[in-house]
């Protein structure tokens, strides 16, 4: 009982916390954008939402006695009941907030949990002491309705369902493995129609018989009224017995046809609409597959406030097209990708506020991710910061530097072919080596996984107004579908789109034609060629140089 009672609560604790990152990243990005936003109906509309956030969160996390989280999560209930009240917000209140978001996020890792609990002491008392004013959010829990969590603002729970990534990949492949059965159908179908073909050729040939039977029986009878003998006509009985045999025969071969025609027809109306299944269920678990874009942004933009501030720079993030859905494995592999680009643009890109300042520009870098959709089943995702742009020249240094090829062949490198040198490991136009950047390794990295998920990755730059990296990528991951072949005790892999029959030849059905080795297939004559011979691979038993 004690071990159901564990596994139960293990369960529990899962729920909660794919629940409380929820939660959390929704409070993440609203903060960002009630920072921005001016005072009016949608800042307050802002701070309600958030502050419905933090509560739903306590709620959760008194249900399963995380007292640690529902102590931050009631100071933050605080903070925002001022905000509602009226209270103005600074820059450093912001940062105190995103800081208990840290906290937050820490608590739920259980391998970071600890480490995190001793400064929550401070955390929460910075937090009350953040408005000056009592805040009537302490009174709020000896209320029965404000016991219970607030709903939060999100899709109906009829209308979603969580599922594990394992069970959506094991889906997938059994679908796919119902392609095995679809070819199967396709193939009976097929054998059916060459049956229902070779039958009616025997059909053929039967009336043939009939015909030259009944034309010798006529002559016959002829021959026998002018000799005036009945010589013949124990023969004529006899042709007249195998005519009716064959007439016999010919009713049960026409019944035969029409049953089998029927069963070809049969077999292709299962083989179409089991194929319009498969595919229907294939595109299915491929669309279940899909998530939006937003679900791995939605943490970027604080993560490049963050990064900007260490930096001493202030930088934003702005999404565009985040609405659009790709593979699920394509994104879990994109966020690495995507951190480095955005690390790249904060380090490199854009320049501290007093450089632009001096340069005319606002103090405040952009950096933006746009994404789209392309011809093709693909998709462009577009990461852009309005900095200094990659100086073109100290690239062409840097390759000479490092030995990528002699100073003079760098210099002749036009700009588009000079930029895409930013791609090679090593290769690094910052002169320091920073906890961010330096080493020329983040871009060698993009692009090694961007190319390894089928995409390709291009850059483009103008000195002082910015740098553009734009990643194209296909929608779903491509399923590669072939028939495997052993020859000469190795394996390979034929594509499926090169394969127009699978078909089982024994040795002794293997005839020689003109010294060249061929197979009878739907009636006719087909050469033979031996994949091991195509790719000169030497038979059992003889060596390389026979």
């Amino acid at each position: 009982m004690a071990k159901k009672d564990d596994e139960f609560l293990k369960k529990l604790l899962a729920t909660f916390r794919v629940e409380a990152d929820e939660h959390l990243k929704a409070m993440s990005s609203g903060l960002l954008e009630l920072e921005k936003a001016p005072v009016g109906a949608h800042r307050a509309e802002l701070v309600e939402t958030i502050f419905r956030e933090a509560h739903s969160l306590k709620g959760a996390a008194r249900a399963v006695n995380f007292t640690d989280i529902e102590s931050v999560c009631q100071s933050l209930e605080n903070v925002f009941a001022g905000m509602k009240s009226g209270a103005g917000a600074s820059g450093q209140l912001f940062d105190l907030l995103q800081q208990a978001l840290n906290a937050l996020g820490r608590l739920l890792s259980p391998e970071s949990a600890a480490a995190a609990r001793p400064a929550l002491a401070t955390l929460i008392r910075r937090l009350d002491d953040a408005m000056k004013e009592p805040s009537p959010a302490r009174a709020e829990p000896a209320s029965p309705a404000a016991a219970e969590p607030a709903p939060a603002v999100r899709v109906p729970a009829s209308e979603t369902v969580r599922i594990s990534a394992a069970k959506l990949d094991a889906a997938m492949r059994h679908a796919e493995e119902l392609l095995a059965a679809r070819l199967a159908a396709g193939e009976r179908a097929r054998e059916l129609r060459g049956f229902v073909a070779a039958l009616a050729t025997r059909k053929k040939e039967r009336a043939e018989t009939q015909t030259v039977l009944r034309a010798l029986e006529r002559s016959l009878g002829r021959s026998g009224r002018r000799n005036g003998s009945d010589g013949t006509a124990g023969e004529r009985r006899i042709l007249s017995r195998l005519i009716e045999q064959l007439e016999a025969g010919s009713l049960f071969v026409k019944t035969l046809e029409h049953r089998l025609s029927g069963l070809a027809r049969s077999a292709e109306g299962d083989h179409r609409a089991l194929t319009t299944m498969i595919d229907n269920l294939l595109q299915s678990v491929k669309e279940m597959q899909l998530l939006p874009l937003a679900s791995l942004l939605e943490a970027l933009p604080r993560m490049v406030r963050e990064l900007a501030r260490d930096r001493g720079k202030q930088a934003e993030l702005s999404i565009r097209g985040g609405e659009i859905e790709i593979d699920r494995r394509i994104l879990e592999e994109l966020k690495d990708p995507l951190i480095h680009l955005l690390r790249n643009c904060v380090d490199h890109g854009v320049e501290t506020p007093a450089e632009r300042v001096q340069k005319g520009k606002p103090a405040h870098g952009t950096i933006s991710i746009s994404i789209s959709q392309k011809d093709g089943g693909k998709i462009e995702v577009a990461v852009a910061d309005d900095g200094a742009g990659i100086d073109v020249a100290k690239v062409r240094a840097a390759a000479a530097r490092l030995g990528e090829m002699p100073a003079e062949e760098a210099e002749r490198l036009d700009e588009r072919e000079a930029l895409a040198l930013v791609f090679r490991s090593g290769i690094s136009t910052s002169p320091i080596i920073t906890d961010l950047s330096g080493r020329g390794l983040g871009l060698a990295i993009v692009r090694e996984k961007v190319e390894r998920l089928g995409g390709a990755i291009a850059l483009e730059t103008r000195a002082g107004a910015g740098t553009t990296f734009r990643v194209v990528l296909p929608l779903t991951l491509a399923t590669f579908r072939g028939i495997l072949v052993r020859a000469s005790e190795q394996l390979f892999v034929i594509p499926a789109s090169s394969v127009e029959r699978v078909a089982r030849a024994a040795a002794r059905d293997i005839q020689t034609v003109e010294n060249r080795e061929t197979i009878a297939l739907g009636g006719q004559a087909v050469s033979l060629v031996r994949l091991g011979d195509v790719l000169e691979i030497p038979r059992k038993g003889e060596s390389a140089d026979t």
